[in-house]
C-alpha cells in the first residue's frame, strides 16, 4: 500500500495526481503544441516561397514543359551534272511529325557509279563539330560531308536550321504547332561531270581496277573521274552500318581514290614529258636520230627497247616523232643521258609532277626521284641505269592518273596546265587563273603532237584508234549501227565520220604479286580542235594497247556519236 499514489478530494474539476506529475503533463503539452506550431509554420512558409517567391520560376518551367523546340534540319543543296541532271537531292522533312528532329534524307543517283567524285555524308563527331570552318555551325547529330563534293563543299551544301515550337500535355502528346522559323537551303552546286559519259565510264571498269580522268581541254573541266572498285555512297546515308563496315575492311580499298591518292610509275607516257624538255633543252632537236640496236647497257646491267624484247627486232633510225610514235625505248635511254637527272626532274615539276593539282580532293604528290633523294632515303648513289629508267617512266617515278591527265592535255590545248575544274564553267578558252602556260615552243609543241598523232595513226602503238570514226546519221536517228540496219535494210547508211586522234600508250612495270604491268592510256580529240581528253589507267591489266585503249575508244565513241 505504500506504493500507491496519495489520492486527495479536490474540487470540482476532478481528481488529479500529484504535483510533480502535473508538472511533466504540462511539459509535455507545451512541446507538442510547439512542434506543430513550427510544423505549420514551415508549410506555410514553404508555401509562401513555392507561390510567391518562386512562383514566376516554377510558371515559366510548367510553361517550358508545355512548349517544346524541335530543329528543322535544313535543305541541303543539290548536286548537279553540267547540263542540270540531279546527281543527289534532298526530301523534305515532314513538319507536321511529332519526332525531336525534323531530318531530310539525302538522296543519290546511280550511287556507285558517281561515289568517288560525289562522295557521302556521316554523323559529325565532336573532332568535327569542333573543327568546323563554315558560318553556319554544325549541331550534335547533324551530318556532315566526308569524302568527295560532299565534304570539299560543306559550307555551301549546308544551309541553316530552322525550328518548330509545339505544344504538348502532360503525357508529352503533341497538341498543336505554336510556330516555325524555317529553314534556309544551302546552295546547289553545278559540277562539270557529264553524267551519261561518267555513267559509261563506270560500265567499262567496274570489273576492273583503276582510274579514268576525263577533261574537257580548253578549261580542265573534269567531265568523267572513276575509280574502282568503288562503294555505294547511299549506304553511307542511309546509316547501313553492315554493309559500310566492309568497305574499310576490304583489301581493295574500294573507299581509295585510285584517280587521285594512288601512286604509280607512268610509264612510257612519261615520255611526252622527257621529248618536250630534251627538245627545249636543246639536249635534242628534230633531226636528232639514234641507232636502235635493241638494248643498251649500263654497267653490268642490259636495257631493252620493248619491240626487240617481245619480238626480237629492231627499228633503225629513230627521230623524236617516231620515238613517240612506237614507243622506242632506246632513243629514250640516249635521251635522258643527255638531259641527265637533275633537268628531267625540273620538267617534271613543270608539267605539274611530284605535287598535287589542287583539285580539293585527298591526292598523293607522287614522286619525281633525283640522286639527292636516293642518296638520302635510299642511302644509294644514283647510277646510270636509274636516269635510264626514270626516261621512260619506270623506276622510282610516281605520278597519279589525274597528274597524267593534266600533262599530257597540255599537248591538246595549246600548252597550258590547267588546274582540274570541279564545278562548270562558261569559259571556253584556257582561264589565266586556272591554267599556266608552259615555257615551251611551238615548235617543241607541234613536234610532240605530231608524234601523238602518228601513235593512233597505223604504223603506231594506239592500235585500237587507228582511222577512229562515229557513225554520224546513227547519232541523228538515235540508233545504234546495228538497229538502224535493222530498221532501214541498209548496211552502209552513209559514210562514217573519221576523227582524227592523238594519244600515247604505257606499259609499267609494277611489283604486284600478279607480275602483270599496269595498263596506261591517254588520248584527245579531235586533233585540231580537240575537245575532250581521256586517260585510262587499269591496274595490273597488261599492255596499255590492249587493255586501257580500247576502254578509252568507247568513251570517244560514246562522246562523239552522242554529240553529231
Amino acid at each position: 500500500m505504500n506504493k500507491l499514489p496519495i489520492i486527495q478530494k479536490g474540487d470540482s474539476s476532478g481528481i488529479y495526481f500529484g504535483t510533480k506529475n502535473r508538472i511533466k503533463t504540462n511539459v509535455l503539452l507545451i512541446g507538442y503544441a510547439v512542434i506543430i506550431f513550427f510544423f505549420f509554420s514551415f508549410l506555410l512558409l514553404r508555401l509562401f516561397h513555392l507561390a510567391v517567391v518562386k512562383g514566376g520560376y516554377y510558371s515559366r518551367l510548367a510553361e517550358e514543359n508545355r512548349m517544346r523546340e524541335l530543329i528543322l534540319e535544313a535543305k541541303r543543296g543539290s548536286i548537279l551534272d553540267r547540263k542540270g541532271f540531279m546527281l543527289v537531292q534532298n526530301s523534305l522533312p515532314d513538319i507536321k511529325k511529332n519526332d525531336e528532329r525534323l531530318s531530310s534524307s539525302r538522296r543519290y543517283e546511280n550511287p556507285e557509279a558517281t561515289a568517288h567524285i560525289v562522295g557521302y555524308r556521316q554523323k559529325a563527331d565532336q573532332k568535327d563539330i569542333k573543327e568546323d570552318k563554315c558560318l553556319n555551325k554544325l549541331k550534335l547529330g547533324d551530318k556532315t560531308g566526308k569524302k568527295g563534293i560532299e565534304k570539299l563543299f560543306e559550307c555551301e551544301l549546308r544551309g541553316k536550321h530552322g525550328k518548330k515550337l509545339i505544344e504538348v500535355d502532360a503525357s508529352g502528346s503533341y497538341v498543336r504547332t505554336l510556330g516555325i522559323s524555317p529553314s534556309s537551303d544551302g546552295q546547289n552546286i553545278q559540277l562539270a561531270l557529264d553524267f551519261e559519259l561518267q555513267k559509261k565510264a563506270f560500265e567499262t571498269m567496274k570489273d576492273k581496277k583503276g582510274a579514268i580522268v576525263v577533261l574537257k581541254p580548253t578549261t580542265g573541266e573534269i567531265l568523267a573521274l572513276v575509280s574502282t572498285p568503288t562503294f555505294n555512297s547511299q549506304y553511307f546515308e542511309d546509316e547501313k552500318t553492315d554493309e559500310t563496315a566492309t568497305y574499310f575492311a576490304d583489301q581493295e580499298k574500294p573507299l581509295f581514290n585510285r584517280a587521285t591518292e594512288a601512286g604509280y610509275p607512268p610509264g612510257s607516257i612519261f615520255k611526252l614529258t622527257i621529248a618536250s624538255a630534251a627538245l627545249e633543252e636543246k639536249s635534242i632537236n628534230e633531226k636528232t636520230v639514234f641507232e636502235d640496236t635493241g638494248i643498251i647497257k649500263a654497267g653490268p646491267l642490259t636495257f631493252g627497247n620493248w619491240y626487240f624484247l617481245q619480238y626480237g627486232k629492231t627499228e633503225g633510225s629513230v627521230d623524236v616523232i617516231k620515238a613517240l610514235r612506237r614507243s622506242n625505248d632506246i632513243f629514250f635511254y640516249k635521251t635522258g643521258e643527255l638531259l641527265g637527272v637533275d633537268k628531267i626532274k625540273k620538267w617534271a615539276r613543270t608539267f605539274g609532277f611530284g605535287e598535287t593539282t589542287h583539285v580539293g580532293f585527298e591526292e598523293s604528290e607522287g614522286l619525281i626521284p633525283s640522286a639527292f633523294w636516293k642518296e638520302e632515303t635510299l642511302k644509294d648513289n644514283w647510277y646510270l641505269g636509274d636516269t635510264y629508267n626514270l626516261s621512260i617512266g619506270q623506276g622510282y617515278v610516281l605520278s597519279t592518273p589525274l597528274q597524267i591527265a593534266v600533262a599530257s592535255t597540255a599537248f591538246a590545248n595549246g600548252g597550258y596546265i590547267c588546274k582540274p575544274e570541279l564545278l562548270k564553267t562558261q569559259d571556253s578558252t584556257p582561264n589565266i587563273k586556272q591554267c599556266k602556260k608552259l615555257p615551251i615552243s611551238s615548235k617543241t609543241l607541234q613536234l610532240v603532237r605530231e608524234g601523238m598523232k602518228q601513235a593512233c595513226s597505223p604504223g603506231g602503238t594506239g592500235w585500237p584508234l587507228f582511222d577512229f570514226a562515229v557513225n554520224s546519221v546513227a547519232a541523228k536517228s538515235g540508233m545504234t549501227k546495228p538497229s538502224y540496219e535493222i530498221a532501214t535494210g541498209s548496211v552502209n547508211p552513209r559514210n562514217d565520220k573519221k576523227i582524227q586522234t592523238a594519244c600515247k600508250t604505257g606499259t609499267a612495270e609494277s611489283h604486284a604479286e600478279s607480275g602483270n604491268p599496269h595498263a596506261w592510256f591517254t588520248v584527245f580529240a579531235p586533233f585540231d580542235k580537240p575537245e575532250i581528253a581521256v586517260t585510262v589507267l587499269v591496274e595490273e591489266g597488261g599492255q596499255g594497247a590492249d587493255i586501257a585503249a580500247p576502254i578509252a575508244k568507247d568513251l570517244l565513241t560514246a562522246f562523239f556519236q552522242r554529240n553529231q
